[in-house]
């Protein structure tokens, strides 16, 4: 879907209302839908492929001027100073040829969030596509083509580098690291039943030379460097931030959910994953250092399975093995490998691009579910100790602060209300817990959105988040697609952008002269726009 506006150099554009008129949603809010990057109007008019395409015959950056009840008021700030980024598409680049999908939809869409005032956009990188036919061996194509997009459109850019496969859209792993772990599985997690978790390595590798005779922390440093080079003349001025994939889906967690249901609707606590090779070998050290051998013999026995609630085994049950010295010797020893392994690769980043001028990121999980009991299994298994008893969240943040890097926390609009019954979850006290450790260890925050569909009380619960404690500086929307710019989507995120947008009025914000005959100019070039089909 690809839009423009035909007008001329001097239109000036107010960021919400005059752009969703423009787009023509108004008067098509209940006559178009949106099929695999089409637009389709009423039962039998289909317009091809680019669907409606608008072009800014003249383009001119001039000042945007907000049309608001009581007039022309000053040019207004987001909550708090948020900055607002939108995620580009998972695939944006194919993992096939490295070429770009969704490429003219894609540059329509940019020039779309330019004119609603959005900051910027994020870009998932992925490990799988640049270096997938040899170590190495870097094609950096794709994704140069899409920052140059961006730049053109004068849009910022946040890059992601995925160390991670996806299931959903299909991006493996490099072949050439599928193809060493099909040798030695024990490069992945692995959990109780000897089921391997294939979409990332295990963090237990880190340091051992299993590819092709380098470590993964050796090789995720010349991927970052790669980038660097490839990318330095975005660097600082397009791209002013880079996340570091950390572990499943980027985030800082061991996939202890991996095996539940996607409609698991009473969500399971999850499951240990120290079961390969190298992690069964540090955790027989570690107890044999400690004078408790027997202790090192393998995870819990009698914890839960994926799909099994809290008290179905004895661990995670109040007063259960979690609350023994055996309970507290194994947490512990699970969440400082992770936190070591966060260290470790956040602090390759922080060093790699020091000289930059970007912004290094990282993100964790927002394990909520069985927040509101004492164990906290879903945070125990995901490899943060946090439990009634124990911060788990204060160790991370002065990881963030000591690798001077901040921190995405996603889940910021999800309510308590909205949970499901009978899993105690509660994603609104575990975010103002992790925000607290942050502010406490002066951790500057960056936010995002789980869900898709960006219900009205998704969008109000976001609000509700950037609106608290100054600690949160940046937050992605996610992500974009043909949903996002359908008329059933489009209108509310709009809505959203112009409720973040904080009007400072004084006594002298009523319009000047000039101003109210610009005002009368942009009503009158109104009626100037035309729309051309592709």
């Amino acid at each position: 879907m690809e839009f423009s506006v035909i007008g001329s150099s001097q239109l000036k554009l107010g960021k919400s209302n005059l752009l969703y008129q423009e787009l023509g949603f108004c008067n098509l809010k209940n006559n178009c839908r949106v099929l695999n990057n089409r637009v389709c109007f009423g039962n039998n008019m289909r317009l091809k492929n680019a669907g409606i395409r608008f072009t800014l015959k003249a383009f001119h950056s001039e000042p945007v001027i907000e049309k608001k009840r009581f007039g022309l008021g000053k040019k207004s700030k987001m909550v708090n100073g948020v900055k607002l980024f939108v995620g580009l598409p998972l695939d944006a680049v194919s993992s096939g040829c490295n070429s770009n999908n969704h490429a003219r939809a894609i540059a329509a869409g940019l020039k779309a969030l330019k004119l609603l005032g959005v900051e910027g956009v994020e870009l998932p990188i992925w490990w799988g596509i640049v270096e997938k036919d040899g170590m190495g061996k870097y094609d950096w194509s794709g994704y140069l083509a899409i920052a140059e997009m961006v730049q053109k459109v004068g849009l910022k850019l946040h890059v992601t580098l995925c160390f991670h496969g996806s299931k959903k859209p299909h991006i493996p792993l490099p072949n050439w690291v599928s193809q060493i772990g099909e040798s030695q599985p024990s490069i992945f997690f692995t959990d109780r039943s000897g089921q391997h978790y294939k979409e990332c390595l295990s963090l237990a590798v880190d340091n051992l030379p299993v590819l092709d005779g380098k470590t993964p922390v050796q090789v995720y440093q010349s991927f970052c460097e790669s980038f660097k080079s490839s990318f330095s003349p975005f660097m600082g001025s397009t791209i002013m931030g880079v996340s570091m994939g950390l572990g499943p889906d980027g985030e800082l967690r061991y996939p202890s959910h991996h095996g539940l249901a996607s409609d698991n609707k009473t969500r399971g606590v999850g499951e240990f994953q120290c079961y390969d090779q190298n992690m069964l070998s540090f955790l027989k050290q570690h107890a044999e250092e400690s004078g408790n051998p027997l202790w090192g013999l393998g995870g819990p026995h009698d914890a839960p399975t994926y799909d099994q609630p809290l008290h179905s085994n004895n661990f995670f049950k109040d007063g259960g093995s979690w609350e023994s010295t055996y309970g507290d010797f194994f947490l512990s020893w699970y969440a400082n490998q992770l936190l070591g392994h966060g260290d470790r690769l956040l602090s390759i980043a922080a060093s790699t691009f020091a000289d930059t001028g970007v912004t290094v990121y990282g993100k964790i999980p927002l394990m909520h579910s069985w927040y509101g009991t004492r164990s906290h299994p879903s945070e125990l298994t995901a490899g943060f100790y946090n439990t009634v008893n124990k911060d788990g969240y204060e160790p991370v943040a002065k990881m963030f602060a000591r690798t001077s890097c901040k921190m995405i926390i996603p889940g910021m609009d999800l309510s308590d209300a909205n949970q499901a019954n009978g899993t105690h979850s509660s994603p609104e006290m575990l975010i103002a817990q992790i925000i607290t450790a942050c502010k406490n260890q002066g951790v500057k925050v960056s936010g995002q959105n789980i869900s898709e569909f960006g219900a009205l009380e998704g969008f109000n619960q976001i609000k509700k988040n950037l609106s608290r404690d100054k600690v949160l500086n940046l937050f992605t929307y996610h992500r974009m697609g043909a949903y996002f710019f359908s008329p059933e989507h489009f209108p509310s995120f709009t809505e959203f952008v112009r409720c973040l947008n904080q009007p400072e009025l004084h006594s002298d914000d009523l319009p000047s002269e000039e101003e109210e005959g610009t005002e009368s100019s942009v009503k009158s070039e109104e009626s100037n726009v035309n729309m051309q089909t592709a």
